[in-house]
């Protein structure tokens, strides 16, 4: 039985008339920028992760610079991240004008130490960007103590964790703004790029509006220099329709993760992820860990079930940070689960049957 890694195309057929709906009317409308739809969403994606303001744009790369430059980051300035994630989180601190500064993970949820965070700091450091990977929040509590002591703003990047919680608060609402992507393979995924901040500051988010906007509120106004990060306005009628359905699909991936769990939680050699106490994962993706990891993914791709690396090298050990001259013993976690992780299919659509398939595969291996 061929498992796909992902199935957009089912999503789709599922909710069909909804999203042809809403390309129409934005067809209809001409609303093809900003326009009535965007703002519709931005109004309900706030609501839906809890926070006052939400500021749509173009992807969750361009969400984290526009967080950082409205925060006034400049040359000189230090911003810790973690050593596993999706180089958008660590190029966008470049960007910004910082310095990128790497800390390990914890070795059980694939976030970051917060012990590391803490050795990490030094006068230049100005903030930190937990990412909340797979769908797990990292340990906010932890690393918002050694914010307030060090007096740092936090950003959360919550591209892989739409609905996650931690200790019964959503994340995003920990720092003092968080970035959403909206990729099409996201659990909120739109038909193509789109992005967002969200914020309980009134100000800092006018300021990142106009950022997006070329620089101003008002057309042909331009307060600041700006950029060009819109989200469109199909793009927008489209997560709008998608996000009715958000928590009945979380509750369905979640549903699956535990058919993986029980299925492969007792076979020697497989370590299924591991949920912290008092966190909510959401499982954006189900990644195991396996010493044999390469071989696996090849015996599973023998027998037609797609898998992925998510992230097949560690972030600092990347030759885009070869300026940086890191080792790998820097970060023991992230290089050993660089070996080790393998992504399972998972989407909210997968079956039962589909599922068992993999757990039968694995078993043979």
């Amino acid at each position: 039985m061929p498992v796909p890694y992902a199935d957009l195309g089912l999503q789709y057929q599922s909710i069909k008339d909804e999203i042809d709906d809403a390309i129409a009317a934005v067809v209809r409308d001409s609303a093809f920028i900003r326009g009535p739809y965007v703002d519709a969403f931005e109004r309900e994606f706030a609501t839906a992760a809890s926070v006052e303001h939400c500021v749509s744009c173009a992807n969750g790369t361009d969400a984290l610079y526009l967080a950082m430059a409205a925060l006034k980051v400049k040359p000189g300035d230090e911003v810790i991240t973690t050593a596993h994630s999706w180089i958008s989180t660590s190029a966008m601190i470049t960007h910004a004008g910082a310095q990128v500064v790497f800390c390990d993970t914890d070795g059980e949820t694939f976030t970051i130490d917060p012990a590391a965070i803490e050795a990490a700091i030094t006068p230049r450091t100005v903030g930190i960007i937990p990412v909340h990977l797979f769908g797990q929040p990292a340990d906010m509590e932890a690393i918002m103590v050694i914010a307030r002591k060090h007096g740092l703003w936090v950003i959360e990047d919550c591209a892989q964790a739409h609905l996650a919680q931690y200790k019964d608060q959503p994340v995003g609402t920990f720092g003092v703004a968080a970035t959403y992507s909206f990729y099409p393979g996201k659990n909120l995924g739109a038909f193509g790029d789109a992005g967002a901040v969200v914020t309980g500051d009134a100000a800092l988010a006018e300021h990142m509006t106009m950022l997006a906007r070329h620089g101003g509120l008002v057309k042909h106004k331009h307060l600041i220099e700006g950029i060009n990060s819109r989200l469109d306005g199909m793009q927008a009628a489209i997560l709008s329709a998608k996000l009715r359905h958000l928590q009945a699909w979380t509750k369905a991936r979640q549903d699956a993760a535990a058919v993986y769990d029980a299925g492969l939680n007792q076979l020697e050699g497989v370590e299924v992820p591991r949920v912290a106490p008092d966190r909510t994962h959401v499982y954006h993706l189900y990644t195991i860990k396996h010493r044999k990891r390469d071989a696996l993914a090849a015996y599973l791709a023998e027998n037609g079930v797609q898998t992925a690396i998510n992230y097949p090298t560690a972030l600092p050990l990347l030759p885009a940070y070869s300026r940086l001259g890191h080792k790998p013993e820097q970060f023991p976690m992230a290089f050993d689960d660089q070996n080790k992780i393998l992504s399972l299919p998972m989407f909210a659509e997968i079956t039962r049957e589909q599922q068992e398939e993999v757990i039968r595969l694995i078993k043979n291996f």
